[in-house]
């Protein structure tokens, strides 16, 4: 009987210790930092496939999305604080509800438009600086096994996957690179999108290899997302590893550990 007992307890007091990590657990991740995986290649070269971060939550206050599967019990957003033009955002798709990370370029109320390539905010050219091509090796990566797209195409298994390269300023100093792939899509020439009150708009790093907000949501873009589909934000590259398992230790990339993501 007794030996039964200290097995039932010891059952229990595992129970209870589970449970109480998951509850922890839950907690940081709500409230604190989300782990994140970077899956495809919109933002490169400012993440790329295989990066993996915590997202920032603290950083706009907190909405229904900040808990998971949306179960926060309130809409609008808690302790609210407005997101910065040039921020990497996690947010929340309006229509799928997928997790989506792209760069923060329109505010409430502004006109934006790409015209050959060229970003305009509020009728004024956001200047680009050329500098050296973009280089990756044309195999797979990620998890997925996709091909990155080249400028260069076509390029043979384990050739160079070039894409131009430019550093793009943002009008409160924000400096990023940003890919091309290809001239004269609708990407690269658009209508003015003017972002609704309580709404941003976003864009990849990677122009042509992103579906951002240049995309409506109706045809299975991101569309003008609203303040209380933001999750957090990303700062800093933790872990980073190119091939499709964390586990390939030989694929890691050490130069990106604890990366920063700001200029």
């Amino acid at each position: 009987m007794s030996n039964a007992t200290g097995t039932s307890d010891g059952w229990w007091e595992t129970v209870k210790t589970v449970f109480w990590a998951l509850v922890i657990a839950g907690l940081f991740r709500t409230l604190f930092f989300q782990p994140f995986w970077i899956p495809s290649g919109s933002m490169k070269e400012t993440l790329l496939i295989g990066d993996f971060l915590f997202v920032n939550k603290m950083a706009y206050g907190y909405s229904r999305y900040s808990c998971p599967f949306a179960i926060c019990p309130f809409s609008g957003r808690i302790f609210a604080s407005e997101p910065e033009r040039g921020d990497i955002v996690v947010f929340r798709h309006p229509v799928s509800g997928s997790d989506y990370i792209k760069r923060l370029i329109g505010l409430p109320g502004d006109r934006i438009q790409v015209r050959d390539g060229v970003l305009f905010i509020n009728d004024v050219e956001v200047p680009q600086q050329a500098t050296t091509d973009f280089s990756e090796l044309y195999d797979r990566q990620g998890g997925a096994g996709q091909y990155p797209r080249c400028e260069n195409a076509p390029v043979g298994q384990g050739g160079d996957c070039l894409k131009s390269r430019a550093i793009e300023t943002l009008p409160n100093g924000i400096s990023y690179p940003v890919l091309n792939i290809e001239d004269g899509g609708f990407a690269d020439n658009t209508p003015v999108f003017t972002v609704p009150a309580g709404h941003y708009f976003f864009m990849g790093d990677n122009r042509d290899n992103s579906v951002d907000s240049r995309f409506g949501q109706n045809a299975g873009g991101v569309g003008f997302v609203p303040f209380e589909n933001l999750i957090g934000r990303a700062d800093r590259v933790i872990f980073s590893s190119a091939g499709r398992s964390m586990l390939a230790f030989w694929t890691w990339r050490p130069d990106r550990f604890f990366h920063s993501l700001h200029n």
